[in-house]
């Protein structure tokens, strides 16, 4: 449920890459070009989906091309640009004081990309799905955890960093990941090919990311379905040969297409700012009710082996990590409400809403029917 703004938001990103491509970069200002890419782009990445297993294609290679290279790309032209030009006062990074390291709670406007970081680290808990590939995993998978954790909170410090200070004050546009590096060329006198170049990359990048966000879910769906957790007639529980369930696949595109709409307002930043607020409103709904299951379970079975227990003996450090998890919870949704102008607020809280109450609605009316129909349908070859 979370996923569907977050799919258009990074959808979004897509626009003007592709605009610096062509060498058109005014197309990433347009809002209707930006929403009529969108729709198209995302049914586009849907149906070959369901005609190509677009994970094998893109495989190792295309995370080298796309992730990888403009990453590294990015970070050179940065420090080029730093070490010849040095802090620029008039930069969005601004002339440096200590005070200013420290973000003031009257000040909304920084207190308005609280989400936008959070965004960054959500997700990442879901790479437990791999542990079992691992045959120490009590010990390496903590630890690889730990170094990813610390590898993307210095890569994105120090991005920021590069990419604060050559962004002129007051002129930065959210959705654009080629912007940096235009300036950055700018500065260092290169020629603004490597700006097509990375744009081509990144392009390349999050649109394989996209990919893999349209067939993940489907698959997670599909098993749900098939345990008779959703109505049968919505055949979710069909699967191609490759596990896409070619149902779940087109509804994700219609409630995306739904979403995109929103780029019919004209400010890009303010609904780009508005969807990743309200995926990460929903992912710490999520978070949230996460932490109540662990603390539930906890008391529920006491004596259950666990290898990757909370504290050594009793319910302490359980308690404690929960505390600190649901305090960073409600400081990222006060500070998020704090500085979204009221429509955006309410938006994010209707939205919410919906995409929590859905699930239990639909488990509200679960019948034993469902799973008896379902696999009634997959015995006789529907699949």
């Amino acid at each position: 449920m979370q996923m569907f703004p977050s799919m258009v938001m990074i959808a979004s990103t897509l626009c003007p890459l592709f605009g610096v491509m062509i060498g058109q970069d005014q197309l990433g200002d347009n809002h209707w070009f930006t929403l009529a890419f969108i729709i198209v782009f995302y049914w586009l990445i849907t149906l070959l989906n369901l005609k190509f297993d677009m994970a094998k294609i893109g495989g190792a290679i295309g995370i080298w091309l796309g992730v990888y290279l403009p990453m590294g790309l990015m970070f050179i032209l940065g420090l080029a640009a730093f070490l010849k030009r040095g802090l620029d006062p008039h930069s969005m990074l601004g002339a440096f004081s200590l005070h200013g390291t420290i973000s003031s709670l009257t000040d909304t406007k920084s207190l308005q990309y609280v989400s936008a970081v959070a965004f960054i680290f959500t997700g990442i808990s879901t790479t437990g799905v791999y542990a079992p590939r691992l045959k120490k995993v009590t010990h390496d998978f903590p630890l690889g955890l730990l170094l990813a954790l610390t590898v993307v909170v210095l890569l994105n410090l120090v991005n920021a960093f590069l990419i604060a200070n050559v962004i002129p004050a007051g002129s930065d546009q959210l959705d654009n990941i080629a912007e940096p590096v235009i300036r950055y060329c700018q500065v260092l006198g290169w020629p603004s090919w490597l700006a097509q170049v990375f744009s081509l990359l990144a392009f390349l990048g999050v649109a394989l990311q996209l990919s893999t966000w349209v067939t993940g879910p489907s698959q997670m769906m599909a098993e749900v379905a098939k345990d008779g957790l959703l109505p049968a007639k919505w055949h979710f529980y069909r699967h191609d040969a490759i596990g896409v369930a070619q149902n779940v696949v087109i509804t994700q595109a219609v409630l995306a297409s739904l979403f995109a709409l929103l780029y019919a307002l004209p400010n890009i930043n303010s609904v780009f700012l508005m969807l990743v607020n309200t995926a990460v409103f929903i992912y710490c709904t999520v978070y949230g009710i996460i932490g109540l299951a662990f603390i539930r379970v906890r008391y529920l079975l006491p004596n259950q082996e666990r290898p990757f227990r909370v504290g050594k003996t009793g319910n302490g450090g359980a308690w404690a990590v929960t505390g600190l998890l649901m305090v960073g919870i409600l400081m990222i949704a006060l500070t998020t409400l704090i500085s979204t102008d009221r429509l955006s607020a309410v938006f994010m809280l209707l939205i919410t809403l919906l995409l929590f109450a859905t699930p239990l609605i639909i488990e509200h009316f679960k019948r034993p029917a469902w799973l008896t129909d379902a696999q009634a349908d997959l015995q006789n070859g529907g699949n």
